[in-house]
């Protein structure tokens, strides 16, 4: 039986402004009906696989959990307080996999949340193809018959083939290289894409992590010496994992053991890690446009166009990306997408709310929309999903006032336990202990107007959680 290992975290600043730190990427619907994180899980479905453990930021832990609970699937949930990059991840990935198999030496197949695969037949067959391998003490790497000279992935030169002209050892790992160079490697046919999947054995791959980064080892068994389960959430303890060394498994062992090999697989992959890359997958109209949402082009060409909620019309663009979300909009030539990453870092840096999240933010009890906000004041749309309640609360320096359009809200305000129904309201002071809950069966939808001198989401104290977030006394984040 495999053991599925899925890395869920990044921040995919490269898709922004619809990719946020707070709601990256991997669980976003970038086309199809599906999250990337969702279709990598149902790609699994062909394999003899045991549950996923799925590595993520601590942040995105309620998001990982709500996808995956709507796809039906059970997983492991390993949260990490700060990513310390894919060989930390994937070794406490590999220790937690050893002793779900009761200290047996199960077969890890590490996957990426935020690739795109096409042919799930075909990518069964390479990953059968490879468990052989990963069971005679291997550390197998796929790798993809590169479609380009393309300069933003690293490559494998292939050795002696080893089966039927899949299986193939490998001479070197390459950096990703200059265009002319990655253009040599495409003609000589012996260099393939690291596309940064990977499977072995538990055994081999700690072996190999103790033998050239043992600091990681020793600080990844350390953190989960005491590992607390919250919700279904594995908890890793914070000052150990955080002095693991920030390295990818391909730098701190990949690259230095003589035991990978790299197995083809062979069939259409992307690596969805920019606006041109899905402009590249996705299908075109005669003009070579992609386009989502309300969108209206004329003389436009070669061209992305993505409208989320209003109207986007383009007139004489040609290799053109436009992004449009509800409080942001992209406009940028495709040739100078890698300028991205720099504009997102000076939101980082300016400490703009569009770097971290969308106006829609999402909880485990739901979501809020913040529709409007002034000089001591904001405005709210919140949707309680049925069944579920908002924490036990207090604001020191807003009041709230609550007006009900859907459903029928339990509220708490004070001493006093009410249930309210549609064009219903109430009025909470500051300081007032507060609770909202959902207990009907169709979503709760009010609108929330707050009023005060600090309307900042970290103004809060809990008291009670029923999602297991930290009790506090101070100021603390939502």
């Amino acid at each position: 039986m495999i053991y599925p290992i899925i890395l869920a975290g990044g921040s995919g600043t490269r898709l922004w402004p619809v990719s946020r730190s707070l709601y990256p990427k991997q669980f976003i619907n970038l086309y199809g009906e599906k999250s990337l994180l969702q279709n990598t899980v149902e790609r699994l479905s062909g394999l003899d696989a045991a549950t996923p453990i799925v590595v993520c930021n601590e942040e995105h832990r309620f998001i990982v959990a709500e996808q995956l609970k709507q796809i039906d699937c059970r997983a492991t949930i390993v949260l990490e307080p700060e990513g310390r990059d894919t060989a930390p991840a994937i070794t406490i990935a590999a220790l937690i996999a050893q002793a779900k198999a009761h200290n047996s030496d199960p077969t890890l197949l590490v996957l990426s949340a935020d690739h795109h695969i096409e042919n799930k037949t075909e990518f069964t067959r390479s990953i059968e193809l490879a468990i052989s391998q990963s069971e005679a003490g291997k550390l197998v790497t796929f790798g993809i018959s590169p479609t380009s000279a393309h300069t933003g992935y690293g490559y494998i030169h292939r050795g002696h083939c080893m089966v039927d002209n899949a299986v193939f050892d490998v001479n070197e790992f390459v950096e990703k290289p200059n265009h002319e160079l990655a253009e040599k490697y495409v003609e000589s046919g012996e260099y393939y894409w690291n596309c940064g999947i990977f499977m072995f054995s538990a055994s081999t791959i700690l072996a190999e992590v103790k033998k050239f980064q043992p600091n990681i080892l020793t600080n990844c068994t350390e953190s989960l010496k005491q590992i607390s389960f919250e919700n279904d959430f594995v908890r890793l303890d914070q000052e150990y994992f955080l002095n693991c060394e920030n390295k990818s498994i391909d730098y701190a062992v990949i690259e230095h053991t003589s035991k990978a090999i790299v197995v083809l697989l062979n069939c259409p992959w992307h690596d969805v890690g920019c606006w041109s890359s899905l402009w590249n997958l996705m299908e075109k109209d005669q003009q070579g446009n992609v386009s989502s949402g309300n969108v209206l082009m004329h003389q436009t060409t070669n061209s992305l166009v993505r409208s989320d909620y209003r109207l986007v019309a383009t007139i004489g663009l040609e290799n053109i990306i436009v992004i449009e979300t509800h409080d942001a909009v992209l406009v940028a030539n495709k040739d100078n997408e890698e300028e991205l990453k720099n504009l997102v870092n000076q939101l980082k840096a300016e400490k703009r709310t569009e770097y971290h999240h969308h106006r829609q933010v999402y909880r485990p009890w739901g979501k809020y929309d913040s529709i409007d906000e002034g000089n001591r004041y904001q405005v709210k749309h919140i949707t309680v999903k049925p069944g579920e309640k908002l924490s036990v609360q207090k604001h020191l320096h807003r009041a709230e006032h609550w007006t009900v359009v859907r459903g029928t809200a339990s509220i708490q305000n004070g001493d006093e336990f009410t249930l309210l129904t549609e064009d219903q309201s109430t009025y909470i002071p500051i300081g007032v202990i507060h609770s909202l809950e959902n207990k009907g069966k169709i979503p709760l939808e009010l609108i929330e107007v707050q009023s005060g001198a600090y309307l900042g989401e970290d103004d809060i104290i809990r008291f009670e959680d029923i999602y297991g977030r930290e009790q506090e006394t101070v100021l603390c984040k939502p």
